[in-house]
């Protein structure tokens, strides 16, 4: 009799269980077998319901305010970040032309070193760091009335009605956007052009309320001026009124220098101050903290429009001119008169005006982005000043001048004149890696020596007949030496930073106080790695109870003459205490972390419970069959014990076909294959009950399915979800949970590698994915094997962590890299940068198919 999740593959009997339940015993190890109006703007016609809407729970939480956890990320730990209005594309631009500026816009924040923070009203709710799917839901409103344009004064009722269940969308103007980003604690904010005093302000009151914002809410505003219809003159003037600072941007230019009128550089009134360049700007934002205690008000910095796109002073004043009288005859103020004239001015200058608007709006977000930065330079600076002076304060003046001739004897740049701005661009470029790095690896750091058999006259790849492939025994045999270091953790963030781009690492291993370790954090440094997550351990650490020895890891592969492995050796003595004292623990939030398994068992634990407490993903890398099955040893008396799906502790691992079997001999063997949950796991799974070995042949082949490759991987997931299992000339095999709104379930193109979906109604689960990746490459030239492996996870979680999806593109990349280290004498090719791009296109590519889905819907 066959049936439950048992009957996959083999035959069995059932045994009786607690509440009902069975148990397998496996018998043999080869497998066989309306339009209504409300306060001026349109409620849409599918939110008018007979009904009263639903209650919001209140348990939920951020009902009406939400910060990505990117930019909250980044706020907390000092990184340069820069709102972005939405307004632009809810009532500026039209769809899809609109979604394309905003990313474009958000990828020149990056590309000048920031972190872009689009601000909108999705849903009912205020979101500071837009997603790019909020974005396409924002920007699809474009033009349609029910789509509201967000001042201050909108914020309540917009927000309210999502508490009441109406849930309305709509584009942030300045002042909007200014509350909201000073509310996530942003400091600057980049934009179009400024609001202002209206043409006959004077009599109607027709004032922007991003002026008053800007005199109450400690916000930095770059834009190109005020829109140029206003009124310029009395528009500086109730800016004073207000005590904001206004400054432009020299950009090059001397002497006297006018405020800028939008369209054009020059309006003909004086700039009441000038900056030259971004660090002035930053430096006049960073001297309001001494006003910390008082009243708060916002800068506005004018940057002029790039003088090639600027219009000609006179053509642009009289479509101005024309616009203006024509909103004027045809009633359009308030809210509504700034698009009605824009669109004018577009129209009567042919398009010019779009073109110039496009290009001040891109050089204001790159202006805004490098203000960031060089404010957030200045902010670690000082702060690191006032730390030092006070460590300094609390100690004896016979401390510090010791701690000073200790400096002074070791330094031999101490009589080097250092220019402070090379100091501040060396903190920054430390810094994202040491407080928010986008990934974090916990791993051996090693000093690799690759012997290459090489006997005399033999080629590397055919050696003659009459001369051995392998080294002989007991005797000394001719090779090829090349040192490196490595270290499965060290390669692993290696290639993730040198793949990775911008992408920040941070390394987190041990070393001990000798010429191994002093070479290997030499060299991380050079390399740029940020090494202040790698304490130096003493020789000997001697107390009453025990001696203990430290020696840096060092790593010994014996090859043959084809290259491959034939014995390798290893000290990593120094990982393998179960409770090193010196390992940091200090909380960051990356977005991804690697565990390796060079650590104890019950470090192995600690360190991945440890990351999942700091909500980021865990990949485990299994280093070696030996130590593969550390991570399902028992955890000893704490309560660092493995999570099983959704709560699951470990996201992915990446085996080889070796590992994954003592992996899966190990888990059997500590009972997570008893564990009540896994049972409720698997029974979401949907196995049918004629098995899955005809889906697991068609999926890979008739030797993986005997080995048992597939049917390891699936009973595995419960406890790590996503396996990507390493084949070498096979390719990787991509096994993983997927959960029930996961689109690969109703997508055509994936419906062969669904080996199953869920029948029992799970709210979890949705059913199997199983795909096998062919290699990228046959590689004939290899030149080292060591670290292709590491190489591979590296790369792949510097996509991950860009925010890539897990896919063939992806996969495949990860795959280059692996080959890349396949033909480099190192543990970690040097040209993995050539893969940054890629990673680029990979995003737009995930943008484009965004952009595609938006329309099609």
């Amino acid at each position: 009799m066959m049936i439950g999740p048992a009957s996959w593959q083999v035959p069995f009997r059932l045994a009786s269980r607690p509440k009902r339940r069975h148990i397998l015993f496996f018998t043999r190890s080869i497998f066989r077998g309306p339009n209504e109006r409300h306060k001026g703007w349109t409620r849409p016609r599918d939110l008018i319901r007979s009904k009263a809407p639903k209650p919001i729970k209140p348990s939920e939480r951020n009902l009406v305010f939400q910060v990505s956890t990117e930019v909250s990320r980044a706020v907390n730990n000092n990184l340069p970040v820069v709102a972005l209005e939405t307004t632009i594309y809810t009532h500026g631009y039209p769809y899809p032309e609109n979604v394309r500026l905003a990313l474009d816009l958000e990828k020149i924040v990056s590309a000048n070193g920031a972190i872009p923070a689009t601000i909108g009203v999705v849903r009912g709710v205020a979101k500071v760091g837009l997603t790019n799917e909020e974005l396409v839901t924002l920007a699809a409103g474009a033009g349609k009335p029910e789509t509201m344009k967000v001042s201050r004064r909108d914020l309540p009722y917009i927000l309210g009605m999502g508490v009441a269940g109406w849930k309305l969308n709509g584009g942030t103007t300045v002042s909007g956007t200014m509350l909201l980003a000073a509310k996530a604690g942003i400091k600057v904010f980049g934009t179009g052009g400024l609001g202002g005093v209206h043409r006959g302000g004077q009599d109607t009151m027709d004032i922007s309320a991003d002026l008053t914002e800007l005199g109450r809410t400690h916000v930095a505003v770059i834009s190109s001026g005020c829109k140029s219809f206003l009124d310029i003159p009395r528009t500086l003037e109730y800016l004073e009124t207000q005590g904001v600072t206004v400054c432009t941007f020299a950009d090059g230019r001397t002497g006297p220098i006018d405020f800028p009128a939008f369209y054009t550089r020059d309006s003909g009134s004086k700039s009441p101050m000038v900056v030259r360049d971004a660090r002035e700007a930053a430096a006049i934002i960073f001297s309001q903290h001494m006003f910390s205690g008082s009243k708060q008000f916002g800068m506005l910095f004018a940057n002029p429009v790039p003088e090639e796109f600027a219009m000609q002073k006179a053509d642009i004043d009289a479509a101005i001119d024309q616009a203006v009288q024509e909103a004027a005859e045809q009633g359009f103020h308030g809210h509504a008169n700034t698009p009605f004239i824009l669109s004018r001015i577009k129209d009567l200058t042919h398009g010019n005006s779009l073109t110039a608007n496009r290009a001040l709006i891109e050089s204001n977000v790159a202006m805004a982005a490098k203000v960031a930065v060089e404010l957030s330079k200045l902010k670690d600076f000082y702060n690191q000043e006032d730390k030092e002076m006070a460590k300094m304060a609390s100690l004896g003046q016979a401390d510090v001048d010791l701690r000073r001739r200790k400096r002074d004897s070791t330094d031999e740049t101490s009589n080097i004149e250092v220019n402070p701005r090379d100091e501040l661009a060396h903190s920054i470029t430390e810094k994202a890696a040491s407080k928010t790095p986008d990934i974090v690896v916990y791993g051996s750091v090693a000093v690799d020596l690759s012997c290459d058999y090489a006997p005399l006259g033999a080629d590397a790849h055919s050696p003659p007949s009459d001369l051995p492939i392998s080294p002989q025994m007991h005797t000394s045999n001719l090779a090829a030496l090349s040192p490196s270091i490595g270290g499965v953790g060290c390669n692993v963030a290696l290639a993730a930073h040198r793949a990775g781009g911008t992408t920040s690492v941070l390394l987190r291993s041990l070393v001990a106080k000798d010429l191994a370790g002093q070479t290997i954090l030499s060299a991380l440094e050079t390399e740029g790695l940020y090494i202040g997550g790698i304490p130096s351990l003493p020789l000997q650490l001697e107390n009453p109870d025990v001696k203990q020895e430290h020696r840096t890891a060092q790593y010994v592969a014996i090859n043959d003459a084809r290259k491959d492995l034939v014995l390798a050796m290893s000290d990593m003595s120094i990982f393998s205490t179960p409770s090193p004292m010196s390992v940091h623990f200090m909380r960051v939030n990356p977005k991804w972390s690697v565990v390796d398994a060079n650590w104890h068992p019950r470090m192995i634990r600690k360190i991945s419970c440890r990351l999942k407490d700091w909500k980021s993903k865990v990949a485990y890398e299994p280093v070696s069959v030996p130590k593969s099955g550390g991570i399902f040893q028992p955890s000893g008396p704490t309560s660092d014990h493995l999570g099983i799906f959704p709560a699951h502790t470990v996201d992915l691992a990446t085996p080889n076909r070796y590992e994954l079997a003592a992996m899966h001999t190990a888990a059997k063997k500590r009972e997570f294959f008893e564990s009540q949950r896994w049972w409720e796991v698997i029974d979401s799974l949907g196995i049918p009950s004629s098995g899955l070995r005809d889906r697991f042949v068609a999926t890979t082949n008739h030797k993986m399915t005997d080995e048992g490759i597939p049917l390891q991987t699936i009973q595995l997931l419960p406890i790590i979800p996503t396996i990507l299992t390493k084949l070498g000339a096979d390719g990787v095999l991509l096994t993983e949970i997927l959960k029930t709104e996961d689109p690969r379930l109703t997508d055509p193109a994936h419906a062969p590698y669904v080996l199953s979906r869920t029948m029992n109604g799970s709210v979890e689960v949705g059913g199997v994915y199983m795909r096998l990746f062919p290699p990228v490459e046959v590689v004939e030239d290899v030149v080292s094997v060591n670290g292709v492996g590491d190489t591979f996870l590296g790369v792949l979680v510097a996509g991950l962590a860009k925010g890539l999806e897990l896919n063939e593109g992806l996969i495949n990349l990860a795959q280059r890299g692996a080959v890349m280290t396949l033909r480099s004498k190192e543990s970690v090719s040097p040209q993995l940068g050539e893969l940054t791009p890629e990673f680029d296109r990979l995003q737009q590519e995930a943008i484009t198919e965004v952009l595609e889905t938006a329309m099609d819907g």
